[in-house]
């Protein structure tokens, strides 16, 4: 009873669990277009657009990313007055604020266009076990807050943000644990499992996210214990699966038989990945064969084959489709066309990243898609690997940067800005 006394006002999440979804009238043909820059922009004032604009427009040149993705760290560590700069720029573009108020407001702002929001803690390599604990508080916070508001329906964690990554790296090479590790191990489980029963009770669900390749194997085994103990009735606990690399849609279609055995929905959030320069050069670095499929193209081909797959599976697969490439999310619409099912399937949820591909986000939402705003916060100088991260992908991604540049230029003209 008390999941549904809390989600009694979450029209969104009751629709998930109890699928009251009606289906469409197949007679009406399939349409989508991301080309609306009015409907992709409208929650954007012009001087937030503006801002907007400055900010891709820097990425574009590369020596720049590089030379503040090197410059800023160590700017923060050595308290320089920098601080203010990065807030009023790329962090107040990419990050929903530095508390979980802030946050709050942010996702305020996007539930007044049907935007969903996924609260994302962004602080990262905490090494003691004091701030695991912590972070433990933390993030139970946040569930307890999106519990509350209409327009929240996931928090995302990382197993790596609770655990020592050493401890990581010997768990996924498969060696035994000494009995302090055993331990640690034990406090990592306990952490993991308190977050995920708080949001299994309050009906929020949770996004496991994917890690470097050589600590993933201790991240799923993590996913899959969850899963068996919350996602019996409905989904609760989602597994990430980077498709860029080339081991992870038949760890996909493993995990599906594992929780057909079992008996649980499986939760599959799929994204193309966010570690690729990093383990390009870990491989070539340590001689071993990349763990990465062969070009871009293979990679857009296993991302969407496995979204085919859960979209061919979805009583028993609830899919999370993260994703900026606009073939792939109009693919996701159209077989949900194809197989006469509802826009807002209760197991099918769009997503990008806040600050990014406004024209998918606020364009399926329009549509009628259940999706969400990927949404980190914490403090600047905390949240600091994430934003270097996200100027890196847009310098470096072909395609994505020029996207997000011609769009907002779109707007601008569109509103006489230019």
């Amino acid at each position: 009873m008390l999941f549904f006394k809390r989600v009694k006002n979450r029209v969104g999440w009751i629709t998930l669990h109890l699928g009251l979804s009606g289906k469409r009238d197949m007679k009406q043909p399939f349409t989508l277009s991301f080309d609306d820059t009015e409907i992709a922009f409208a929650y954007q004032s012009d001087k937030a657009l503006k801002k907007a604009r400055w900010i891709f427009d820097a990425m574009h040149y590369g020596w720049l990313v590089k030379l503040g993705s090197m410059l800023a760290p160590w700017a923060l560590k050595l308290h320089l007055p920098i601080q203010g700069l990065i807030k009023r720029t790329v962090f107040g573009h990419f990050c929903g604020g530095e508390t979980l108020e802030e946050a709050g407001a942010t996702a305020g702002r996007l539930a007044a266009f049907g935007v969903g929001v996924i609260l994302d803690y962004g602080v990262e390599a905490a090494e003691d076990e004091a701030s695991y604990d912590a972070a433990v508080r933390e993030f139970i916070q946040a569930v307890d807050y999106a519990a509350i508001q209409s327009n929240i329906p996931f928090i995302s964690l990382k197993v790596s943000g609770f655990a020592h990554f050493g401890l990581l790296e010997k768990l996924h090479r498969g060696e035994a644990l000494l009995p302090g590790e055993t331990e640690a191990y034990g406090r990592v489980r306990k952490r993991i499992y308190a977050i995920c029963e708080r949001a299994a009770q309050s009906g929020i669900g949770v996004l496991i996210d994917a890690e470097e390749s050589w600590i993933q194997h201790p991240v799923d085994q993590m996913a899959e214990e969850m899963m068996i103990h919350f996602n019996a009735e409905r989904p609760v606990v989602f597994n990430t699966f980077q498709l860029y690399l080339h081991s992870r849609k038949a760890s996909l279609r493993k995990a599906h038989e594992k929780a057909q055995a079992a008996g649980y929905v499986l939760g599959a959030k799929l994204v193309r990945g966010a570690y690729l320069e990093k383990e390009g050069m870990r491989a070539e670095a340590q001689g071993y064969p990349s763990p990465l499929q062969p070009s871009k193209e293979a990679t857009d081909r296993a991302f969407d084959e496995a979204m085919v797959y859960c979209m061919d599976h979805l009583k028993e697969i609830a899919v999370f489709i993260g994703s900026h490439n606009e073939r792939s999310c109009r693919l996701a619409a159209r077989l949900l066309h194809e197989k006469d099912l509802a826009h807002d399937h209760p197991h099918v949820h769009f997503s990008q990243l806040y600050g990014m591909s406004d024209n998918l986000t606020f364009n399926l939402s329009k549509a009628g898609y259940r999706v969400s705003k990927y949404v980190p916060y914490g403090p600047v100088r905390e949240v600091m690997p994430y934003l270097i991260r996200r100027a890196q992908e847009n310098a470096s991604i072909s395609g994505q940067l020029g996207r997000e540049q011609r769009l907002i230029h779109q707007e601008l003209r569109r509103r006489n800005l230019l």
